[in-house]
């Protein structure tokens, strides 16, 4: 069995990596010569839009999935006219503009933050007579990690946020006083089976994740999962799915939604009986999902702009260590660690001292 991955990143390398056990080879199409992932199968070197390229990756795959949403829809609709592709064009359009995704919540009566569309320094001050202050300013496509966002806290910033964008089409959100920032990774295969992983509690800074931990038996948990079950539904998905929410006051209001695996899922690689990336290649694959069940309490921590050393990160118990084989550079995800622990009082002071190594080298 081949897998065509659009992208060869740290997704991508994970994917690769869970896939090996299970016989699966990969083939990545990626822009750049030294992707992290292009040691573990086939490296296809060019543009997303190269014809040839598709064409061939398209013959030489049983299926193929992307690691992240910036892929240009065009591409994956031509893939999909020659071969299988999973998630569908249709949730990476949707995924890849604000605007339609917010849309497509309302459709499917998940709540979001108040919202509208500006085109143009005039429609922003307008909207914002409306929407009120703080807001945040977020250009509909291309945005990640907080790229392309700007925070509003008074008439002051409007000018300044707008061209920062250089005029490109944007959304200004209400900003949601909220509790606490969660999300839900759901998995859903060829043959309409689902599964649900425990929601993730997230921790983020300047728009960037930073940690990461599995909150199982939440009293979130059973809604989020109806607002997950109703987009893998709609748009017949197959694949990983994560679904970031907000928590107000015992309700949530969705922010994005991501149609691959997540970085707030890196969890479940050493927390969960099969993790997001097995489940994401037995889903498009069609083979019966893996159980989701936690193993014992745990969660992520992202390494951002430099890594600690090895030794430091390694001499805290049951702490697992994954390099991305990426160079250090301000705001760059290098790595990440997970760890796990048999109650949530272990489980934190480890965690605190996961969070004190990756704060000293956190350069962004």
């Amino acid at each position: 069995m081949i897998v065509g991955i659009l992208g060869a990143g740290q997704l991508a390398r994970m994917i690769a990596l869970a896939g090996t056990p299970l016989g699966v080879d990969f083939i990545f199409l990626d822009p750049s010569v030294d992707s992290c992932a292009n040691k573990l199968g086939q490296h296809l070197h060019g543009d997303y839009s190269d014809p040839a390229l598709l064409a061939q990756l398209a013959e030489c795959t049983n299926v193929v999935t992307y690691e992240f949403e910036n892929v240009p829809a065009e591409v994956a609709e031509f893939l999909a006219a020659h071969t299988q592709v999973y998630p569908s064009p249709k949730a990476l359009a949707v995924a890849q503009d604000r605007l339609s995704e917010k849309s497509f919540f309302f459709e499917l009566d998940i709540p979001t933050p108040a919202y509208a569309a500006v085109d143009s320094l005039d429609n922003l001050t307008l909207a914002m007579t409306t929407l009120g202050y703080p807001a945040i300013l977020k250009s509909r496509t291309q945005g990640y990690d907080g790229k392309g966002q700007s925070v509003l806290k008074s008439e002051d910033d409007l000018k300044l946020a707008w061209e920062l964008l250089q005029g490109v089409p944007a959304i200004v959100e209400a900003f949601v006083p909220f509790n606490r920032e969660i999300s839900i990774i759901a998995v859903r295969n060829v043959s309409g089976e689902i599964v649900f992983y425990p929601i993730s509690e997230n921790l983020h800074r300047g728009g960037i994740l930073r940690v990461s931990t599995c909150r199982e038996h939440d009293p979130m948990q059973q809604q989020a999962e109806t607002y997950v079950s109703r987009l893998l539904e709609a748009l017949d998905y197959v694949g990983v799915l994560a679904l970031e929410l907000f928590e107000l006051d015992g309700h949530l209001v969705a922010n994005e939604f991501a149609p691959r695996v997540h970085n707030s899922g890196h969890w479940t690689i050493e927390g969960a009986e099969t993790s997001q990336f097995e489940n994401h290649l037995r889903a498009i694959l069609d083979l019966p999902l893996g159980a989701t069940t936690p193993v014992g309490k745990s969660a992520m921590v992202n390494f951002i702009g430099g890594l600690p050393k090895t030794e430091d990160i390694l001499n805290i118990p049951k702490a697992h260590l994954h390099l991305y084989d990426k160079s250090p550079r301000k705001g760059r995800k290098v790595a990440h660690a997970t760890v796990r622990a048999e109650n949530t009082e272990q489980l934190s002071v480890w965690l605190q001292q996961l969070t004190t190594l990756a704060d000293q080298v956190d350069d962004s």
